[in-house]
């Protein structure tokens, strides 16, 4: 069974959960804008001329397409009906429509996860025009849930691509530290690490001019600008933020390393306290990151513990789901912001993936952020996708 198999399966299943009756995509030229949920269930495919995607709570699985198309889509194994048109979908729609009965048609839109939120207003209006006579115009409400549990609950074959993209940066990692030197700029030490991603056949969890993020002393800017010409010094503390793309999913780890001073055999004991204050926060949110608890309960648990122990708050969640991107949409471990909407409001569920990124500045010395990559168990803590960071790195 393919992957995309898979996950129309899950999608099925999804629908049966949520009892709604028909989950649509509408989409036309996807070489020009691309709805996200077509990776899922077409693959990397383009389509051309107008299309509609047609799953059902009954198990049907119908594509609408341009006749052109039809012999590609066809080979997927995933449609058992085909309807091929030539000059337009409407009617095709219309009598589909009508022959299912539909009490509810979910469609692509979210006001809360840009990954639901894949039909555009132009296509919107398209479907509305396309089914006016009909009672299916009204009867249109979004497919955010449907699309947020698809992406964000995992199978097998998705984690296991996760756990190798988390293994290859360790790897990485472990060669990046091992070649540090006092005198190297940032520039530098992320070139060092895109030809290891090369040489790995790997590509960038988000885009190479801010992957990795190369912190180095605490006058670099922490964030996604990228990496600078300021050079590693002795008393730097070094921060990075990396991921890669195996097989179309991704990594998102980050990892600290101190460089000595003259004399000193381990960081000082500022910067000791700032990383055993991360590594607490984040054990305590994976103890808690569970099923059925909303984001902005789990995020409490780290931001917490760094207030706690007198740091400031950190500016941003704690953890966000991760996938087929960095940032994979659905629940977000956040407060409630209004740069969030309702996402921290969103229940976690069973194999979801998440990031815990908790972090804290120690001045003169740089950034302390760690971020470890999990997946959510039924029981017991979250389990980690690859081995956390335990201890500072130490280099000379």
């Amino acid at each position: 069974m393919t992957l995309i198999q898979e996950k129309v399966n899950q999608t099925i299943d999804i629908l049966k959960e949520k009892d709604v009756d028909l989950w649509l995509t509408f989409v036309r030229e996807t070489s020009g804008v691309r709805d996200p949920a077509l990776n899922f269930i077409l693959g990397t495919a383009d389509l051309t001329w107008e299309t509609a995607l047609i799953f059902t709570r009954s198990g049907k699985r119908i594509a609408i397409l341009g006749r052109l198309e039809a012999e590609a889509v066809e080979r997927l194994g995933v449609y058992d009906t085909i309807i091929p048109y030539d000059t337009g979908v409407s009617q095709a729609l219309r009598e589909t429509l009508t022959q299912l009965n539909p009490r509810q048609i979910a469609v692509n839109y979210s006001p809360n996860n840009v990954h639901a939120d894949g039909l555009t207003h132009a296509m919107y209006l398209k479907l509305q025009d396309y089914l006016q006579g009909t009672p299916y115009g009204a009867r249109l409400t979004s497919a955010e849930g449907i699309i947020s549990a698809m992406r964000g609950r995992k199978t097998a074959a998705e984690l296991e691509k996760i756990r190798r993209a988390v293994q290859i940066t360790g790897e990485i990692f472990e060669k990046t530290f091992a070649a540090l030197r006092v005198g190297m700029t940032e520039i530098e030490v992320s070139e060092m690490m895109h030809a290891w991603m090369n040489e790995a056949g790997v590509g960038a969890a988000w885009p190479l001019e801010s992957n990795p993020a190369v912190n180095s002393g605490p006058d670099s800017p922490v964030g996604h600008s990228g990496p600078t010409n300021i050079k590693i010094q002795p008393g730097h503390i070094i921060h990075f933020d990396f991921g890669v793309k195996y097989e179309d999913y991704c990594s998102d780890i980050q990892r600290l390393v101190y460089v000595l001073r003259p004399g000193e055999t381990d960081a000082p004991a500022e910067v000791k306290r700032g990383f055993d204050t991360i590594r607490a926060a984040i054990e305590n949110l994976r103890a808690g990151l569970k099923p059925g608890l909303k984001g902005v309960e789990i995020d409490a648990l780290a931001r917490q513990t760094v207030l706690a122990a007198g740091y400031p708050e950190y500016m941003y969640g704690t953890g966000h789901q991760l996938g087929r991107v960095a940032h994979d949409g659905g629940a977000l471990l956040g407060p409630l912001w209004e740069k969030y909407g309702q996402q921290p409001n969103q229940l976690v569920e069973e194999g979801n993936v998440y990031t815990i990124e908790p972090g804290l500045a120690i001045p003169g010395h740089g950034y302390i952020g760690l971020e470890e990559d999990v997946v959510v168990r039924q029981t017991g803590p979250a389990e980690y996708l690859g081995a956390p960071q335990k201890s500072l790195v130490l280099v000379k």
